[in-house]
């Protein structure tokens, strides 16, 4: 339905710049014609306008009745061919860099700020050494060391011939078969390094305007919040040095699988050269956490410094180490057979009570920055950050345990008998947790459903009375009360995160004492116990494998899917946009930041039309283009703002990012975003579960932010407007209510007239303004 015209409205040129949510748009269907021009940007993100407005600026009079429609377009930032699904295989480190933005507010608290910062910077690296750690479990131990050398199962596999100990090939000795599956780790971190360089940039080096910006950091009193300030949006210096830092790491870590392994065998020259190798190794980490504890992110200046080459050439060293490590390693052993397991239980359980450490000292220093002002409104009472990083803790360990189990018990079930290939006990441990940590949550689960259904009749009273010009019909009146009471779930999401992460951490704990104390995976360590108990812990651990290896199926093929159906997009699109919103602060291996990319975009445009015509701009977004947009206009000069109206709808400002990012998008943030914009309309229904009301009342003669809430569906009955059924919209079609034209007519009436349009020789406040006549 094409929103409805306002009445003709004096002031000049208007433009309403339009900014999509998730799920994607088209040009043709955000503008409502089939005809329409690129104006400026390329295949990525682009703003577009209707074939017949491209010269709107020159003949004003043509669209006094209401402002000229440009579509921003910034869904190929997300979305593209199906490789991209595996971003999804980097979820727990898109979840730690999640953790680093939840922080709560510390004015005036630096030092806890910086320590904030450096621990999740930690955790994210442990992460990193955790996937190479377990990718080397893989490759070196169950298949290079355990496999190739017992005859019942490399017999089996003709892959494996070669490498086989009993047939006394070149490459059957011990050494020589773990430098040759050391290729699979080292390769998959220089793909981690690869991926991380290529899509910065692609998507992430885009500068902002840089003519009034300071290259001197502004002073810590500037009263511009966080997102206002100039390198919030560009975080190159520290993405670089990070990147170099994890690339590092997780060559280090290949390099101490290997230099551990023949640590008990050497003698005499071959004894000091591994020593020396081993403490080069300790060495080069030790630099490492210097360089990733040393800096964090750089945001009150454009900083377009290079990074010490110090820390840039860090991979180079640890690359060069690690040569020398699979020479020292491959070199020949007489009587050096592989028995029993390389030394990885130690090194996983060190991993594990390392994040538990790191977890609650974040959980503490989280609490220190919240006891001066706590909103009740703030998920988990500021503790949101601890509980998201447990998660991305969760998260690797399973997925660490799930696939070396998978990969046992795959290597050592097809021969008759079996033999003993099997991962660290640590890993069983967290594998087998998978089934019960679902057996847990049922009960939750449960309970929401029972209050969706307590809330759904409770509701129906307020549905009627929202519809008393309308004849009752309890069949529409259950089904309007149970949209509004399936869309207050997302209100929930903070005490399921909560129930979750504890979980988790308990399960965690419970999986490092039974792997140290009993030494033996569950099914064999409770052998001994009731033969019910024997055979619980036995399917717990084969059920735990098995869902392991079929969740990374649903994981890669769901993923494909969601890049390629809208509908499947929609699913599971607020969460994956929330992710990848935030620039990779915490973890440079994380999925590419597209707001790097589409806030800039939006700043030159508004800044470039603006400066250009002198015209109105109201900038219109919805869903988790609101946040685009309220992004943008926070990094706008005051004399571009004063031009600007802010239209959100269906916006989760405040009922995601304000609950779950205190810091950023908090009560004091979003007050201030009202008083730094020329006027701010937000249109929001109870039937939608993403957007909401951003809570921001009326202060110093400025009206509060929220309209009240639009009535959903528009008509209850049949009419004779409305003869048909309407439906409930939810999230959607928010232009379609006759409310939408009207407050952004309104909006436009507020803002100054325009002012005399610059002449095509004078230059524009930032010297560009893309290809249109605009």
């Amino acid at each position: 339905m094409s929103p409805a015209t306002p009445a003709p409205e004096p002031g000049g040129a208007a433009l309403e710049l339009l900014v999509h949510g998730v799920g994607g748009a088209s040009p043709q269907s955000m503008l409502d014609d089939p005809r329409t021009v690129r104006v400026t940007g390329d295949e990525t993100a682009a703003v577009h306008r209707r074939a017949d407005d491209l010269d709107a600026e020159d003949h004003p009079d043509r669209y006094a009745a209401g402002p000229v429609p440009e579509a921003y377009v910034w869904s190929h930032l997300t979305s593209g061919d199906g490789a991209r699904a595996l971003w999804l295989l980097l979820l727990p480190f898109m979840v730690v860099n999640l953790a680093h933005w939840m922080r709560p507010p510390a004015a005036g608290r630096p030092g806890l700020v910086r320590l904030y910062g450096v621990l999740v910077r930690l955790l994210a690296l442990t992460l990193t050494v955790l996937l190479t750690a377990a990718v080397c479990e893989v490759a070196l131990d169950l298949t290079a060391w355990q496999c190739a050398g017992t005859a019942g199962c490399a017999d089996g596999r003709a892959w494996l011939g070669f490498l086989a100990a009993d047939r006394g090939g070149w490459w059957s000795g011990p050494g020589r078969r773990l430098a040759l599956a050391a290729a699979l780790p080292t390769a998959l971190v220089g793909l981690l390094w690869y991926l991380s360089r290529r899509t910065w940039s692609a998507y992430e080096a885009q500068r902002p305007p840089t003519d009034d910006t300071p290259t001197v950091p502004v002073p810590p009193t500037d009263p511009r919040p966080a997102l206002g300030r100039p390198g919030f949006w560009y975080g190159r210096r520290l993405v670089a040095r990070l990147r170099a830092a994890h690339t590092a790491v997780g060559l280090l870590t290949v390099a101490a699988a290997l230099a551990a392994a023949p640590a008990h065998r050497d003698t005499g020259a071959l004894a000091a050269t591994g020593l020396a190798l081993r403490a080069a190794l300790v060495a080069c980490a030790a630099l490492v956490l210097w360089s990733v504890c040393g800096r964090g992110r750089s945001e009150r200046r454009l900083d377009q410094r290079v990074e010490s080459a110090v820390f840039i050439r860090l991979p180079t060293v640890a690359a060069a180490l690690l040569v020398l490590t699979l020479v020292h390693t491959a070199w020949d052993r007489p009587g050096w057979t592989s028995t029993g397991t390389l030394p990885g239980n130690t090194v996983f359980g060190a991993l594990t009570l390392a994040q538990g450490g790191l977890v609650v000292a974040l959980g503490a220093v989280a609490l220190l920055l919240q006891r001066p002002r706590r909103d009740p409104r703030t998920a988990l009472a500021g503790l949101g950050g601890p509980a998201t990083a447990v998660l991305a803790c969760a998260l690797g360990g399973v997925m660490s345990g799930g696939v070396a189990q998978w990969v046992a018990d795959r290597l050592g079930g097809s021969a008759d008998p079996a033999p003993p290939i099997g991962p660290p006990v640590l890993l069983s441990w967290q594998a087998s947790a998978i089934p019960v940590l679902l057996l847990l949550l049922l009960a939750p689960a449960a309970l929401l459903g029972v209050r969706t259904a307590l809330a759904t009749r409770r509701l129906r009273a307020a549905v009627e009375a929202d519809y008393a010009d309308e004849s009752p019909d309890p069949v529409r009146t259950r089904q309007i009360a149970a949209s509004r009471a399936r869309a207050s779930l997302t209100d929930s999401a903070p005490v399921l995160v909560g129930v979750v992460a504890g979980t988790a951490l308990l399960l965690g704990a419970v999986s490092v004492v039974g792997a140290w104390a009993g030494g033996e995976v569950p099914g064999r360590a409770f052998a001994d116990a009731h033969p019910a108990v024997a055979g619980l812990a036995t399917t717990t651990q084969a059920l735990g494998s098995w869902m392991i290896g079929f969740g990374f199926l649903l994981f890669v093929t769901w993923g494909r899917r969601a890049y390629r159906d809208a509908s499947a997009r929609r699913t599971i699109g607020i969460l994956w946009d929330v992710g990848t919103f935030w620039p990779r602060a915490a973890h440079p291996f994380a999925p590419p930041c597209y707001a790097e990319r589409a806030v800039p975009d939006l700043t030159w445009r508004m800044r470039s039309w603006t400066g250009h015509t002198g015209g109105r701009l109201v900038i219109s977004g919805h869903s988790q283009g609101s946040v685009l947009a309220a992004a943008a206009v926070w990094q706008l000069p005051s004399a571009t703002r004063a031009r600007v109206a802010l239209l959100t709808y269906g916006s989760p400002l405040e009922r995601l990012y304000g609950r779950w990012f205190p810091a950023y998008f908090g009560p004091d943030a979003l007050r201030g975003l009202h008083r730094a914009v020329h006027c701010w309309t937000n249109l929001h229904r109870a039937t939608d579960p993403i957007g909401g009301p951003v809570r921001v009342p009326a202060a110093d003669g400025r009206p509060g932010v929220d309209a009240p809430a639009l009535r959903d569906p528009v008509a209850y009955g049949r009419t004779r407007a409305h003869p048909l059924p309407e439906p409930v919209l939810g999230h959607s079609d928010y232009q379609a209510d006759p409310a939408f034209a009207e407050r952004r007519a309104a909006l436009l009436d507020r803002l100054p007239p325009a002012l005399p349009r610059q002449r095509a020789d004078e230059p524009t406040d930032q010297g560009s303004s893309g290809r249109s006549s605009g």
